[in-house]
């Protein structure tokens, strides 16, 4: 069995700790890190935990039994469901300065014969530590980032051998190259020079048109655009939070959706004054129907697209860290239903009241699910002076 090289690990582990964390600056000497791995990558966790002490951090290391997920929604019963440690998880939240996951499923289709539901319900009664950490976040005090550790499971899933879908990993996080670091600084300004200009536009609303897709979607006031911040590794996407009521037309997305234990193919929405008047799943309807009902599931909570120049992505990988940064000839776009992103507020989000969220049309919703189109269309941005720009066109930013 293929097994990635020792060195592709610590420069992983490098990457992660030294470049994601602190948004592009690396962990500081004394703060605190909780690692969450499952077991079958414990080879990246053991480099995790060296790179941590290196830098002087210090790591709190969970790592994960395989098969305990699909265990638990197995044997638990309502209770154990919803049962949710506040004191433990506040304490815990209050305690780590970053936080590293490593995304490795050993069976995607594992929760695929659970009842989406008990899914749904555990997720919801642990929103609060979302929300702490998000809040916490907000006052620069934390930081996280996510990485992808191919299985035998995953490789299989996206038709490929193990060693193939550890190509894709390695080529996409420029393990490759001698100083993956240097590499990501460079898509970082690249980044920050496409958002300035994004930023510097009086956008009212952008409008995607396709063969299978004519949206148009209200950025609002007080917006900016938000990534390059080393939140995912890799993470090559521009995005924002929009004013989920100006939402209208629809939208057919040809990748497929891998989501509480199911994959969903050939979805297509439909908006009508900013809520979903229509979703339609060719497989996996049912699925897409529950998690379009959750709590103001039924409007946007992010707008995304990709350049393809940055994206070294261009396969299918089965795993949406990676399918939602896919460039290939298109790039991608892709929006999610459910929760907004306040980052994407331009100002103090501490500052701002429930209220004041609700009347800006920022999205709240325990649910947030990227939904990914690779077709070819084009963006434009309707300015507030009655000019228009293309913003994005055949898989490439254009400002």
């Amino acid at each position: 069995m293929y097994k990635p090289s020792k060195k592709t690990l610590e420069k992983y582990a490098d990457l992660l700790v030294n470049f994601a964390l602190n948004s592009g600056k690396g962990v500081k000497k004394d703060e605190i890190v909780m690692c969450i791995v499952d077991d079958v990558a414990k080879p990246l966790l053991i480099e995790l935990h060296k790179t941590l002490l290196k830098a002087g951090a210090h790591p709190i290391m969970r790592m994960i039994p395989t098969g305990i997920n699909k265990d638990f929604f197995v044997h638990a019963s309502d209770g154990q469901i919803v049962f949710f440690p506040e004191e433990y998880q506040k304490a815990r939240c209050d305690l780590i300065d970053h936080q590293i996951g490593v995304l490795s499923e050993v069976d995607p289709q594992e929760l695929k014969d659970i009842n989406p539901e008990k899914i749904m319900k555990s997720a919801d009664a642990r929103k609060k530590v979302r929300e702490w950490l998000d809040e916490k976040e907000r006052r620069g005090k934390f930081t996280w980032t996510m990485g992808l550790y191919g299985t035998e499971g995953m490789a299989k899933e996206a038709n490929m051998s193990l060693e193939e879908y550890w190509q894709e990993i390695i080529h996409a996080c420029y393990l490759d190259k001698e100083n993956p670091k240097e590499e990501w600084k460079k898509i970082m300004n690249e980044q920050e020079r496409i958002k300035k200009e994004l930023n510097s536009l009086d956008i009212d609303y952008v409008h995607a048109k396709g063969e299978n897709i004519d949206l148009k979607v209200k950025i609002g006031p007080r917006r900016q655009w938000l990534g390059g911040n080393g939140r995912n590794i890799p993470s090559y996407e521009i995005f924002t939070s929009p004013d989920w009521r100006g939402t209208e037309g629809y939208i057919y997305f040809n990748q497929p959706l891998y989501r509480y234990g199911n994959i969903l193919r050939d979805i297509r929405i439909e908006f009508k004054e900013g809520l979903v008047s229509k979703a339609e799943a060719g497989e996996g309807q049912e699925i897409l129907e529950k998690m379009i009902k959750r709590e103001n599931a039924n409007k946007v909570g992010e707008f995304s697209l990709t350049d393809s120049r940055f994206s070294r992505i261009t396969k299918f990988m089965a795993n949406t860290l990676y399918d939602e940064n896919v460039g290939g000839e298109n790039g991608n776009m892709h929006i999610a239903v459910g929760m907004a992103y306040k980052d994407a507020f331009e100002g103090d989000a501490r500052k701002v009241k429930k209220d004041e969220w609700e009347k800006m049309g920022f999205n709240y919703s325990p649910e947030h699910t990227d939904i990914i189109t690779t077709e070819e269309r084009k963006v434009t941005a309707y300015l507030l002076d009655g000019g228009s720009k293309v913003i994005y066109e055949h898989g490439k930013f254009t400002v």
